[in-house]
């Protein structure tokens, strides 16, 4: 099953500007201000509430002030949870984004009535600089038992390959990239910019520059029976790649997006979207220019079966 509906969010209570991942996250921009937090947190609010009134269940956990950790509110990044019962556990390129990975949570999650059988830690890697962050740096076709990866500091090609052996999924390895003060730079991110969903696939295909590679995602992705939505690079940059397909307790479909993303879509776009599902959008702002992740990174899936 391609979608869930029940996903795993952690609410914020120290969240802001992290100069360790902006090292290699062009989306990051500080703002000065000691209301960021603030601000976050009422976004957060928000879109968890949007989430809920259209019957998704959200299991929210608070952040802890210690350790600091102040990307904490995507934890997409650092575990994802299987139908198999596992949960999995990445490695991530950032040394204060390592402390996220909070055993709690996973005794959380089980409370809820939720079957952890086994815990599958790849944190390990880190000691040799190889990083795979998790539902960021990989996008799954659960139905077709594919996996998208784009090679970057936070996707090492060798650990993916590796992970999709291990689990079942055929890899698709290729380079995505956006301009950057005139330059081209790695996409730090596969999941800025392409979004799998059960019947389409949104993509920005001008990130990817080499054109034996861009022609093989798009030949891998008709193939799998989904239309493709192409977005433009700077609809991209609007965080427009950024988006998540989830389910209801009545299986009716969603496309989760942020307010900033959706105003960035033309009208064909949306109604091309609209067909499929309908589309839930929310206030982001400060999470996006702060964190530089948008919904998608703040949403972990939980595919786990139930007690």
């Amino acid at each position: 099953m391609q979608t869930t509906d029940t996903v795993l969010m952690i609410e914020p209570i120290a969240f802001g500007y992290n100069a360790e991942t902006a090292k290699n996250n062009y989306f990051q921009v500080e703002q000065k201000g000691s209301d960021v937090q603030e601000k976050a947190l009422k976004e957060f609010n928000a879109f968890v509430e949007k989430l809920r009134n259209k019957g998704i269940d959200v299991i929210t956990i608070k952040d802890t002030l210690q350790p600091h950790t102040p990307d904490s509110i995507f934890p997409n990044n650092w575990v994802s949870f299987h139908k198999d019962g596992k949960a999995v556990l990445y490695p991530m390129f950032a040394h204060n984004r390592r402390v996220e990975r909070r055993n709690d949570i996973l005794e959380t999650i089980k409370s809820k009535g939720f079957t952890i059988k086994d815990i599958d830690d790849w944190s390990s890697s880190e000691a040799n600089e190889k990083f795979l962050e998790g539902t960021g740096s990989m996008i799954f076709d659960h139905d077709n038992k594919i996996a998208y990866g784009s090679v970057s500091l936070r996707l090492d090609e060798n650990l993916f390959r590796e992970f999709c052996e291990k689990y079942g999924f055929s890899p698709v390895v290729f380079h995505s990239f956006q301009t950057v003060g005139g330059e081209r730079l790695a996409i730090y991110h596969t999941n800025v910019m392409m979004c799998v969903a059960d019947k389409f696939v949104v993509i920005c295909l001008d990130c990817i520059d080499d054109m034996l590679e861009r022609n093989n995602v798009i030949e891998t992705i008709k193939n799998s029976g989904k239309e493709i939505i192409e977005i433009t690079e700077d609809q991209m940059q609007q965080f427009a790649g950024n988006m998540l397909q989830v389910q209801n307790k009545d299986g009716e479909k969603f496309l989760v997006m942020s307010e900033t993303a959706y105003k960035s879509l033309q009208a064909d776009q949306i109604s091309t979207i609209e067909k499929y599902c309908e589309i839930i959008h929310a206030d982001l702002n400060t999470i996006e220019v702060n964190g530089g992740g948008s919904a998608r990174c703040m949403i972990a899936e939980i595919f786990l079966p139930k007690m």
